[in-house]
């Protein structure tokens, strides 16, 4: 379903907590500002993850997104743009419509994920998170980083696709990501239609 953004939000407070928190493939999503909050214009996620978190290379069709580190090292990989190693205290803007991935390269990471609605549609990255991941029952990580592993991948390119998020196949993936090296899921390298290579 598609939405479209809409006027006059409210003014609230929200921190992260386990009532704010979604678990999804082991990384802890909690929504500070939701698309809803918003009027669909943006969204605030906090990010908690460890290194095999990272979901696989995708586009947003429909918002920017922008990552500002505040523990630990994120790897990204943006279209053919060179690969960029952000620090604590650093952010990477990821424009719309370029197919991005990255890795955590250190023991765990927390940033936050700004989401900014590009056109007619309403933010949708949150929506995709809260209905792929489950409610969080814990603020500390789980020691296995795929807790959440994949069922059926189709559900999550299905979900993605109803907001605005579009996964990279393998024939897209050189294309679209030509300096990256590939979807590490549990030990083994998967290319980006979700299939074991």
């Amino acid at each position: 379903m598609t939405q479209t953004k809409s006027a006059l939000p409210v003014a609230y407070q929200r921190g992260s907590t386990l009532d704010s928190t979604t678990l999804y493939k082991g990384g802890l999503f909690s929504f500070l500002v939701k698309g809803e909050d918003s009027g669909g214009r943006d969204a605030t996620i906090e990010y908690r993850a460890k290194p095999g978190n990272e979901p696989a290379p995708y586009m947003n069709q429909w918002e920017h997104e922008t990552y500002y580190v505040l523990e630990g090292v994120m790897e990204f990989y943006c279209g053919d743009s060179e690969v960029m190693v952000v620090n604590a205290g650093e952010m990477v803007f990821l424009p719309q419509g370029k197919a991005h991935a990255f890795y955590i390269r250190s023991p765990q990471v927390r940033a936050l994920i700004l989401v900014q609605a590009v056109g007619e549609h309403a933010v949708g990255l949150d929506r995709h998170l809260m209905a792929m991941g489950t409610p969080a029952t814990s603020m500390d990580l789980p020691t296995d980083p795929l807790t959440d592993e994949f069922v059926d991948p189709g559900d999550s390119i299905r979900v993605g696709a109803a907001n605005g998020i579009h996964f990279i196949s393998s024939g897209e993936n050189t294309k679209e990501l030509p300096h990256y090296p590939g979807f590490k899921f549990g030990g083994m390298t998967m290319n980006s239609s979700l299939k074991i290579e």
